[in-house]
């Protein structure tokens, strides 16, 4: 049973999926699965890749961005070949509860498509949108039951809203995770409209909790220190760089603390997964020295 940092998030008996589908690939399985989560109280899917071998293996925990199912990042990232190369289990999730009776919004930044992974405090959020717990508790114990992964060896990345949760899941859950790295990541929700339409949604106008959530904020406290070195990647034609991201200030936390940030810039490239795809190699390789046993 996993051991978490929060008094708030407790163990739950372990969980079996539904495999929905499966496919050989790269000489391992892409298994397609659903299953009941205690935290969201609705049905959630997930994809997991397994390489060949018999295990136990390291983890890549990936989280999608606004708008994304489970299937975004398995479907155009191109990650499973290095995966399999790396000896590496690749896990995405859905990025929010789902279903009838779950709460929406009508725009694409807030409801279903859009859990920040965050837990939420407030209606009509409350009831289902537990993406926090969700993550850190059910979809690890799931992988740890049903998969041979080895859950003191996970890394944790994600693209955009992914990587805002990414980060904060990192810092705020530093024993479940030994590696950390993002793709254009909302670095500061406290400071950009998607963070505060989001922040406020679920969590209420205390300020002092949406620092939680705030990658930047909590990279200035230190809460990254346990990780040697975070690997973040931006795209300079990326429309949301300078609204919505924010990168700088991660940098300027990272200064603050003596934290080995490495941001790397690249000319031409914009948000969508055409920019993963050609950096996602890279973030493996990156996870894989780390999680080296």
């Amino acid at each position: 049973m996993l051991v978490l940092d929060s008094d708030e998030v407790t163990a739950t008996p372990a969980i079996k999926a539904e495999i929905t589908a499966q496919h050989a690939l790269h000489g391992g399985t892409l298994y397609f699965l659903k299953h009941d989560s205690a935290a969201t109280r609705t049905p959630m899917a997930l994809t997991v890749f397994v390489p060949e071998g018999e295990g136990p293996f390291p983890v890549f925990l990936w989280l999608s961005g606004l708008t994304c199912t489970a299937n975004n990042f398995t479907e155009k990232a191109g990650a499973y070949k290095k995966a399999a190369e790396l000896g590496l289990i690749v896990v995405a999730p859905d990025t929010s509860p789902r279903g009838e009776g779950v709460a929406n919004d009508e725009a694409y930044d807030m409801g279903q498509g859009a859990g920040f992974y965050v837990n939420a405090t407030q209606n009509p959020w409350a009831p289902h949108f537990q993406m926090e717990t969700y993550v850190t508790r059910d979809l690890l114990e799931l992988i740890g039951a049903q998969f041979p992964a080895d859950l003191t060896r996970v890394g944790i990345s994600g693209h955009s809203m992914g990587g805002h949760g990414a980060l904060t899941l990192a810092m705020n859950y530093s024993s479940l995770f030994k590696s950390v790295s993002a793709f254009a990541p909302i670095a500061s929700p406290v400071h950009c409209p998607w963070g505060q339409k989001a922040m406020a949604g679920y969590l209420g106008p205390n300020h002092d909790t949406w620092e939680t959530y705030d990658a930047a904020m909590r990279l200035a406290k230190g809460k990254a220190l346990s990780y040697d070195e975070i690997l973040i990647d931006q795209g300079l034609a990326d429309p949301f760089i300078n609204t919505q991201l924010m990168p700088h200030l991660l940098e300027q936390a990272a200064k603050v603390v003596g934290q080995k940030l490495t941001l790397r810039r690249h000319e031409g490239y914009d948000h969508s997964y055409y920019f993963i795809a050609s950096f996602i190699d890279d973030h493996l390789e990156f996870h894989a020295t780390r999680l080296k046993a």
